[in-house]
């Protein structure tokens, strides 16, 4: 039975070893059966947490263009060891993120902004880099982002 669960929580999507534990406490599965289980599962490499952690900072990183901090949030939630997230996220770039955000920040710019206008654009910035905090950019990174967009985009409206 516990095989058969972990067998459907990998096919539907890869897991880290906690939460297929904690699927299988779940399911009231004895936790020495549990182990022996995963073991059995890691041992096949069906199972892999550093695979998976570099799997799931590709995927979130590129799909929600998370920053490092909240991708190591997220992996610590999924029970992934600090040294196998930080191998994992080794594979973002500064300029990765610089990327990202400046792609978040430009989606979410709304045409006919009157950026001259002094509160108009702290108001803007301030939203802009409210967004990128909560998608674990740190502040200084957000507001100097944030800051070279709209000075881009005031640019483009003088040049109109």
């Amino acid at each position: 039975m516990a095989q058969t669960i972990v067998y459907r929580q990998l096919t539907a999507s890869a897991k880290s070893r906690l939460q297929l534990a904690r699927k299988l406490a779940e399911r009231n599965v004895p936790e020495d059966v549990a182990e022996a289980v995963l073991d059995k599962f890691e041992a096949a490499r069906l199972i892999d947490d550093a695979e998976f952690a570099a799997m799931w900072v590709r995927s979130r990183a590129q799909s929600r263009k998370l920053a490092r901090g909240a991708l190591r949030r997220e992996l610590a939630d999924k029970g992934i060891d600090q040294e196998t997230a930080a191998a994992a996220l080794e594979q973002l770039s500064d300029a990765d993120e610089d990327a990202a955000a400046r792609t978040l920040v430009e989606r979410k710019l709304r045409p006919g902004m009157d950026l001259q206008d002094r509160a108009e654009r702290d108001k803007t910035a301030r939203r802009l880099a409210s967004m990128l905090a909560r998608k674990g950019y740190q502040p200084g990174q957000a507001f100097r982002i944030v800051g070279e967009v709209l000075d881009a985009r005031a640019g483009r409206q003088d040049d109109d």
